[in-house]
């Protein structure tokens, strides 16, 4: 709790937020995971201090693979200390592998299940927004399912204390959400039991195909590393 705290006054424009997500935005955010068969691929961006790690980690099943993607230094030195050296241990059948970067910038195999997003949009620039999700959809297999979420009402409350140029940038934030709701299938949730309460969005990519796939013959496999 407290190096978030410490690490959102130093870097609120990546943060987002001086106070961790709780248990039910977490259990918003992942609810689509146990529907998925057979062997996932999950990726999580943004984690921060894990509060969506540490329910993706209670969830996963032999065979699994989940990439993390964290730019924040001291955050994943937090990461791997309270949470996934120990999982590494207990599960060496379980493939978890945390790359300290931005998202665009991460080398990631691609086709997933599903991704967790924690990132603060309304705090980025529209360009950056959606550079940020054409990146993610692009890693999505066909089928797959994006999870993000953003504090309710953020930006009716944020509008009139940021001048016509920050009101014209949450517009253009807002629009991408809308588009992206209309063109992946959007549904959204209101988690009322979070400080503050907050919005989940899930977005679906394509559709018809299958929940999840078995794992191609001659995948690599990489074990308790960071990228």
């Amino acid at each position: 709790m407290l190096r978030f705290v410490r690490e959102a006054f130093r870097d609120i424009r990546h943060t987002g937020s001086v106070w961790p997500s709780s248990p039910a935005l977490a259990k918003a955010m992942t609810k689509g995971m146990m529907a998925m068969r057979g062997e996932r691929r999950i990726l999580e961006v943004g984690p921060g201090t894990g509060p969506f790690t540490e329910r993706i980690l209670k969830q996963l099943r032999r065979g699994d693979r989940f990439d993390i993607v964290e730019m924040n230094p001291a955050f994943c030195r937090e990461l791997e200390r309270r949470l996934l050296k120990g999982f590494r241990h207990q599960r060496s059948d379980i493939d978890v592998v945390l790359h300290q970067a931005a998202i665009q910038d991460a080398d990631l195999p691609g086709e997933y299940d599903l991704v967790v997003c924690g990132l603060p949009f309304n705090n980025f620039p529209p360009t950056l927004v959606r550079s940020i999700f054409r990146r993610m959809m692009r890693l999505l297999r066909d089928g797959g399912e994006l999870a993000y979420f953003e504090y309710a009402g953020v930006r009716k409350i944020k509008a009139p204390l940021v001048g016509e140029r920050g009101r014209q940038r949450l517009k253009g934030i807002a629009y991408v959400g809308e588009s992206l709701r209309r063109r992946f299938d959007g549904r959204q949730e209101l988690v009322l039991g979070n400080l503050p309460p907050a919005l989940a969005t899930r977005l679906c990519k394509g559709a018809g195909a299958p929940p999840a796939r078995k794992r191609r013959a001659g995948t690599s496999r990489r074990r308790g590393r960071a990228a």
